[in-house]
């Protein structure tokens, strides 16, 4: 008989796994699988055992889990990487587009305004798309400084001066020239979340019709490569 055989039984009796005796007594698992084939248990070594086989195989799951959503983390990060090296500088043409299909999605409809005439007006909180719109109008439409018109809309519970200076930043624009809309949710009562929109959204306007309707006629052509007819 093994020298270790009766001591694996009594360790087997209290609810001890085979890992943790094979572990204790430098037993192999095999050996003790032969031992106890037709050991009986108690009702208390049996629950024990049953409890930890459950949280063993939770604990499997869970590394499991954490495995793969690393691994996801890793292929994500490597198909960013992928696509970000595949954009480059933009062309004019290229921003031309791009600006051009940012206002089809986001801008204000271009019609005439009663008392304003034909306003190009692009409006988002997106500190990013703001300053690539910006370009465009600077790059491509030319739009002199003065003619640019910002204003910052803000709910109650952000700073203006901070908004100000952000929004400032971003376009390069003088402070003096922003103005502050602010607004106020009924649905969020005053209440709305501190980290919501921190900086509010900038208003981008520029008065023009020769403007308004080129920004029109590259947005017409846009729709045409749809394939709809």
């Amino acid at each position: 008989m093994h020298p270790q055989y009766q001591k694996a039984l009594r360790l087997r009796l209290m609810g001890k796994s085979y890992n943790e005796i094979a572990r204790t007594l430098s037993v192999s698992k095999g050996s003790l699988s032969v031992w106890f084939r037709d050991l009986k248990l108690t009702k208390s070594a049996k629950k024990l055992l049953e409890k930890k086989t459950r949280i063993a195989r939770e604990h499997g799951l869970f590394e499991n889990n954490r495995q793969r959503t690393r691994a996801i983390w890793i292929e994500n990060q490597r198909i960013k990487k992928e696509t970000f090296n595949e954009i480059h500088s933009l062309s004019k043409y290229e921003l031309l587009l791009v600006a051009n299909a940012l206002y089809w999605a986001e801008g204000y409809k271009i019609e005439a305004q009663k008392n304003k005439g034909y306003v190009v007006d692009f409006v988002n909180a997106d500190p990013y798309m703001i300053a690539l719109f910006l370009r465009f109008l600077r790059e491509i439409i030319k739009v002199p400084e003065e003619k640019l018109k910002v204003c910052v809309r803000i709910h109650a519970n952000i700073s203006e001066q901070s908004a100000i200076n952000f929004w400032a930043r971003v376009t390069n624009i003088p402070k003096s020239r922003f103005r502050i809309f602010k607004q106020i949710s009924k649905a969020s009562n005053r209440k709305r979340p501190i980290n919501s929109l921190p900086y509010g959204t900038l208003d981008l306007r520029v008065h023009g019709r020769k403007i308004a309707f080129r920004i029109k006629g590259w947005i017409d052509a846009l729709k045409l490569q749809s394939g709809l007819k």
